[in-house]
């Protein structure tokens, strides 16, 4: 099993900027990918971002592409997503995410975490 605690969510105006970790615990060796989801009030869950452990090949939803980076540290076994230029509609539930399926598609994963959440205001 794996288990993923996310931290870093909080409270940010319009145009700032947060970084999520995600730390990975159990049986990390297993885990091929890591992604970021999010849920905002009253929508359903939507993929955000998602990294491969072993090339780095990442992929973003559209509607975060120039503004969040994904990136991972593996030795610490810890995803992170930094959020820039939020916006009020970035503001959700983040949750991590891992995969250990060798070929992730980075957006399908089976090991979740209890998310964090992120408030942008206007």
């Amino acid at each position: 099993q794996v288990q993923l605690v996310e931290s870093g969510g909080g409270l940010v105006q319009a145009g700032g900027s947060l970084r999520l970790s995600c730390a990975a615990s159990g049986r990390t060796f297993s885990i091929y990918a890591m992604g970021w989801f999010r849920q905002a009030p009253g929508k359903e869950r939507e993929f955000v971002a998602g990294i491969r452990s072993y090339d780095g090949m990442t992929r973003y939803a559209d509607s975060v592409k120039g503004r969040f980076t994904i990136y991972r540290d593996n030795a610490k076994n810890t995803a992170y997503l930094q959020l820039n230029s939020l916006k009020p509609e970035d503001t959700a539930v983040y949750y991590c995410a891992a995969d250990d399926n060798y070929y992730s598609n980075l957006v399908s994963y089976n090991y979740w975490g209890r998310g964090t959440q992120v408030t942008v205001s206007s």
